[in-house]
Order: structure tokens, then sequence, then C-alpha cells
């Protein structure tokens, strides 16, 4: 079948549907939702089968959907109408959400429903829920509406003739600091994040407030920051106090809140945590550890899996003092992203651009080299979560390389006007050979973990219910036969010894390339890092992501 998705961006969902379309072996196609004329052309031009649209912002032109059968996802249950849909559930406390794809019909989001699923709904943010559980049941929704088509008996169901519930105003949204409860404003900035935030004000900063994390042990008076840690600040409550670790000053963009506040909290103490935390009380933290037996997982929580240089150089550390006690380091990521590479808004908010990408990227390559070469321990990836660019090679740095079924690799850079290091051109090739290597760099498209394990880049491939059970099993295998323990990294600190000097000379040929794509201020990337950081608009499609229109 020819699928056109029809999206206001290229996300996360998005992606995930792309690759499970071809993995079904169906044609597909990408348009953002630019203009009617652009999106009727697309169709006239791409003459699809269907129309699916996971993400859209806008209505589509009548001329689409009474040519094309045309189908929306709505990130709501039967009867729910609307923008904001997810962030009324959360807001009203629903215990279990779902997700609908409708016909699109003249009515918003009134077609007739063609697939239905619902889940339980979790304590998190928005954006979390969004990743997880609705990327999730879109994913079986739009194979339930696969299957109806087919099926010639299928009759959908009428949409419920219900009101259409109201964008949520800031008003709505904000936060009472001398009323609201720590877990009121928790709750009320998990409502918004990652869009649009709740607005507020610090010491005269108008700003929007991301990230929520409980304090246990630390108490304020409502409003007042209390302490500052790794980038987010904490703030005292009626009842106690919370981290916020993200700030978005109007008109620019998300930030460590510490880099928006500056010199404002000069004097704010500087309460720290151990390299890794053990997770023995609620605050917030971004690397943390737990052991079973001899296997130790390595959890860091980067925010949107973003990573600066002193973040790898934490990680690197944390990395190195788990040697000393494990026979086996899993690297985990955390609960919505493994890693994404270099921290583009940090770089992008930098008045030393250029210094501070190549500090950023050859911490990067510390991290990498700290696990790459650890031939005293055996090493794991955990890709139960989405990874790009840089990240995707931090994995592939280990020995050994798993991934949940659900998972979305984007093994490139180019996108961003970058060439990339963190040894990529040693490790890729390694796996996948050098012209699959070079293709997958090139054709800069995201791959799905079937895909990536079909080409060799990963070792195993886990079904996402029991998907950490099935990692434990994995890592313990790994150590239980001491001879082949032993066996292992006899012979991996032989290749390491041999390769040495061709590895090394391999990311410093990256470096080379790299050095000008950071400091030449006609460099591309930083035009597409100002577009990225700032969510600037895409004025046509990408050419990568249109599919063979002779199909």
């Amino acid at each position: 079948m020819k699928i056109l998705l029809i999206v206001s961006a290229f996300n996360s969902l998005t992606q995930r549907v792309f690759c499970e379309l071809q993995d079904m072996n169906h044609t597909v196609s990408v348009q953002y939702a630019i203009s009617n004329e652009a999106m009727m052309q697309s169709v006239d031009e791409f003459k699809p089968d269907i129309v699916f649209c996971p993400y859209l912002k806008k209505y589509l032109p009548s001329e689409i959907f009474l040519k094309t059968p045309t189908f929306i996802l709505h990130p709501g249950i039967r009867g729910d109408r609307g923008h904001n849909a997810l962030d009324h559930a959360i807001r009203e406390d629903k215990k279990e959400w779902g997700v609908v794809i409708l016909r699109a019909n003249e009515e918003f989001d009134g077609g007739d429903i063609y697939a239905e699923v619902r889940f339980e709904m979790r304590d998190a943010t928005k954006a979390s829920i969004y990743r997880n559980e609705v990327a999730d049941a879109a994913s079986k929704a739009l194979k339930e509406l696969l299957k109806n088509l087919d099926d010639k008996e299928f009759k959908p169901t009428p949409q419920l003739k219900m009101p259409m519930h109201n964008y949520l105003t800031q008003k709505e949204r904000a936060i009472d600091w001398q009323k609201d409860t720590t877990k009121e404003i928790i709750k009320k900035i998990h409502v918004s994040d990652s869009f649009p935030g709740v607005k507020d004000e610090f010491f005269g900063i108008e700003c929007y407030l991301f990230g929520a994390w409980r304090e246990d042990k630390l108490k304020g008076n409502p409003k007042e920051i209390i302490a500052k840690r790794d980038g987010a600040v904490c703030v005292g409550t009626i009842d106690g106090a919370l981290w916020i670790s993200h700030l978005q000053e109007v008109g620019r963009f998300k930030l460590p809140s510490t880099y928006v506040l500056k010199d404002k909290i000069k004097g704010v103490k500087e309460e720290r945590l151990p390299l890794i935390f053990d997770m023995s009380y609620k605050t917030f933290y971004e690397i943390s550890s737990h052991k079973d037996g001899d296997v130790a997982y390595l959890c860091f929580n980067f925010h949107n899996g973003a990573m600066h240089s002193e973040q790898c150089i934490r990680l690197k550390y944390a990395f190195e003092h788990l040697k000393e006690s494990a026979k086996v380091i899993v690297l985990i990521g955390a609960q919505d992203f493994f890693s994404n590479g270099i921290h583009l808004n940090i770089l992008e908010d930098s008045k030393k651009q250029g210094e501070d990408g190549w500090s950023n990227i050859n911490a990067m390559n510390d991290v990498v080299k700290s696990i790459l070469f650890a031939d005293d321990v055996i090493t794991v990836a955990s890709l139960h979560k989405n990874a790009g660019a840089g990240g995707v090679f931090l994995a592939l740095a280990c020995d050994y390389v798993v991934t949940c079924k659900d998972v979305v690799l984007n093994p490139h850079y180019k996108t961003l006007g970058l060439s990339g290091s963190e040894y990529h051109t040693f490790t890729l090739p390694k796996r996948v050979g050098e012209e699959k290597a070079e293709e997958l760099l090139n054709k800069c498209l995201p791959i799905s973990a079937n895909n990536a394990f079909g080409i060799g880049m990963i070792d195993e491939v886990f079904e996402a219910d029991g998907y950490f059970d099935s990692l434990n099993e994995f890592s313990q295998k790994l150590c239980e036969d001491e001879d082949e323990y032993s066996d292992f990294l006899y012979d991996k600190e032989e290749f390491l010894s041999k390769n040495l000097h061709i590895i090394e000379q391999k990311k410093e040929e990256e470096l080379k390339v790299m050095h000008s794509e950071f400091w030449d201020k006609d460099s591309s990337f930083h035009k597409l890092r100002y577009e990225f950081v700032y969510k600037v608009c895409a004025l046509q499609t990408p050419q990568r992501l249109k599919g063979n229109l002779d199909a």
C-alpha cells in the first residue's frame, strides 16, 4: 500500500510510524503541513492509497479527504475532541486514556472511528506519556486501522458528539505559590511539559517552567530559591520544596535553570550529591546506579537526551567508578531517551560557540573512549528508548547493544551540518560494513530496532513487555561462566591493543573534519542549530522523506 504521512513535524511518533510502515513493506512518503497547496500537490504527485496524519496541528483542505481516504490520530479517547487533549487528561486526573484514529471529514475530530486503543495513565510529564503510552497506543491503533481497512465486513463507529474542549490558557496553567502544594505545582508543570510550559517569573525574568522533581529533605519559603544542583534550582513551597530543571525565557529557548537565572542566584548554595546517587530519597539527580550481583546498571537521566560537557565528564567518571566493583556494566540512559549526543541548546546560548562546541564533542569522545577501551569489564548498551546522532554511537562503543522492539534510531549527523565524531567511523563499519555505514550516515533516515538488527547494527531485540527481565537475563549470562568471561576479556584486550593506533587515528580524522564545522562562522551547523533550537518551521519537506513517486 502507498501511504502518505501528512504531519506538522517529523517528531518521534511520526518517525516510529514511518519506520513501522516501512517494516510492513508499505511505500511511505512524508509531507509537512506547510500549506494547503503543498499538501494537495503531494497527494496529486504521490497518489497514495490512504493519507495518515499521526501528528497534525492544522486543518486539512477538504480536497484531500474527499479525494483520498484520510485518517487522523487523536491522542484522546472516544468522544474527546479538540486541542490539548493530553493536557486535559492529566489535569483532570484521568486514570485511563487512549488514542483513536478517525476518518477525516468537515468536522474537527468528528469523523468515524476506525481504531481505538486504551492505556492506563501514569504519574509523569505530558511529554513522557506522549513518548511512551501514546506512542505505543498509536502503534497498536495503526495496525488495527490497516487490519480494518482490509476487512470488507468492518464498519467504523460514529464519533460521539461531545463538546470540543478549549485550549488551556496560561491563566489556567498558572502556579499560585502561596496556595498550591508541592504536589499541585508538580502536576501543573507536568501538564505543560514539554509545551507550552508554565509561565512564571523569577527575579524579574519572565520564563516558562519545565522539569519538576519532588524534594524530600530541603524546605523553604514559597517561591524562594534555596539550592541549586547540576543546572536545576530548588524552589520552596508552602509544604516543602521542588526542583525545576529547565526554564525558557520568553522569546528564547529551553535551558537549564541556572543558565537562565545566572548571577541572580550567585549566592545560592550548591547542594551536591554523590557522583552516583543511590536513589534513597526523592530529589533531583541525573546519574544513578543499581547492582544485581556482578552486573551494574548505569542510568543517566539527561533532559531530552542532550549531553553537555560537564554531564559527559560526570558520566565518564561514574563509568570508571563502577568498573571497580562490577563484571558487566549496562548503560541504561533514562526513561524517555538513551542519548541524543551533544547539547545544542547550550551551544546556541554560548558566547563562545566554537570553543564550547569543541569542548562538548571532545567530552563526548572521552566518554566513548572510556567505554570502548574498557578491557576489564563487559559493556552492554540498553537502547530501551530512542537514540540519535552521538547517542547512537555512544551505544555502539559497547561490546553488546540490545534494544526494545519499539525503539527508533537516528544514526546520522548531517541534518545539523555536522560530520560527527564519537569514534563512529570505527564502530559503525565494524558492525555493518563500510557501504551500509555510508548509506546510514548519508540518507539521514530513522531506522527501527528490527531494521538495525537485520543489518547487524545491534545484537538483540527484546519485546517491550518484560524488557528489563530479558535485559537482566542477557547481562547475567555474560558473566556466569568464569572461563568464558575471562576469554572474552582476553580477546577484547588483544583486539584493542592491536587496533589502538587505527581507532585513535579514525577519531583524530573525525575531529579534523569537525573543527571547521564548529569554528567557521559560515558553517551550516550554526544556521541549522539555530533553526533546530528555535524550532523554526520548515519551508519545505526534506527530500529524504519523500517516497518513490513511481512506486
